[in-house]
């Protein structure tokens, strides 16, 4: 019997199979506040009595985040690295370890019975069961406003601050802003625009402090409401939406009228979200992290181009649209000019 002849390596399928290692060492260090520690070279028994840790099995967690390349360690000494310096240390305004620690909860629980799923379809929404709460929703708000301000928020105030109808534009609506971290950027980047903040109650009640601390009382107000339901205002020069229309697939075209509605004449409406190619298999960061919400609730990921023809479907005049990479992956860009 001769061996089989093999021209493909298993090392992919490896990978993928101890790939929860990697995030469950993230999860446990966040959980333990590991990070914290590191923002100066420490030993690992240093480390191991500041989370009061068993000293070997610390030691094996530090080497496990080394190799995953978020500490680093030289001469028995570990260190954060930039990127965990940046957005692991507990209570700088870049730090994504709360909000990535519920996502890796809700991840959990979505797909904790995938086989079965894939056989039977879903037992139901999972919504209530994480927390389809007002104090969910504010704390969602909170842990978003970092997500927001680690980068994304300031590469999209730059774009829109590039578009040439900006320096003209004297009030600005962010639709579903959440603690309004992406209107307060485009703001602060315009001498005298005007901006709101909409969402629903509890979420625009963070985002009311949120402008508080960054000063712009004068010039940024609150209004709440769903947007699927209730008036939006009008007025409106920009409209800036982001990973919310989602919640309007069931009546896009309503939504989308409304929307073009409240701008003025010449208005522009910008939109970021996903959107999938390739028959629905890339990119592949918005597949895996839509895949357990998709199975458990209607609400699904955007295709690409289905944002960009529900504007031109409510007449909008021209809509230009463009992919970018922001912080976790692949985005659409899709900016619809109103005549």
């Amino acid at each position: 019997m001769k061996l089989p002849e093999v021209h493909e390596s298993p090392e992919m399928l490896y990978r993928m199979c101890f790939a929860s290692i990697r995030s469950k060492l993230l999860i446990a260090a966040i959980e333990l506040k590991v990070f914290d520690h590191l923002s100066e070279p420490r030993t690992v028994e240093q480390v191991a009595e500041s989370i009061q840790g068993h000293t070997e099995n610390t030691m094996l967690l530090l080497n496990g985040l080394a190799a995953c390349d978020l500490v680093s360690k030289k001469n028995g000494l570990y260190r954060n690295l930039p990127i965990a310096q940046t957005f692991l240390v507990e209570g700088s305004p870049t730090s994504l370890g709360e909000g990535l620690l519920q996502q890796a909860v809700m991840s959990e629980r979505m797909l904790a019975n995938l086989p079965q799923m894939v056989l039977n379809g879903s037992p139901g929404s999972v919504e209530n069961e994480a927390g389809d709460s007002e104090a969910q929703w504010a704390q969602n708000a909170i842990w978003m406003a970092n997500h927001e301000r680690s980068g994304v928020a300031q590469q999209m105030a730059q774009l829109v601050a590039e578009i040439p109808e900006f320096p003209a534009f004297r009030k600005m609506l962010d639709l579903g802003g959440g603690p309004g971290i992406f209107g307060i950027a485009m703001v602060k980047r315009h001498p005298s625009m005007q901006g709101v903040v909409f969402d629903r109650g509890p979420v625009v009640a963070v985002a009311e402090r949120v402008i508080r601390e960054y000063t712009l009382e004068r010039r940024m107000t609150v209004l709440a409401g769903d947007y699927n339901t209730d008036a939006i205002g009008y007025g409106y020069d920009l409209i800036w939406a982001s990973s919310t229309l989602n919640f309007a697939q069931h009546n896009l075209d309503a939504v989308m009228k409304k929307i073009h509605s409240a701008l003025n004449p010449g208005g522009v409406f910008i939109n970021l979200s996903e959107g999938l190619t390739d028959e629905g298999t890339k990119p592949d960061f918005y597949v895996l992290c839509t895949l357990g919400w998709t199975m458990n609730n209607p609400m699904k990921a955007f295709d690409q181009g289905e944002i960009a023809e529900a504007m031109l479907a409510a007449g909008f005049n021209t809509v230009r649209s463009r992919t970018l990479n922001v912080g976790w992956g692949q985005m659409d860009l899709d900016i619809a000019r109103k005549a």
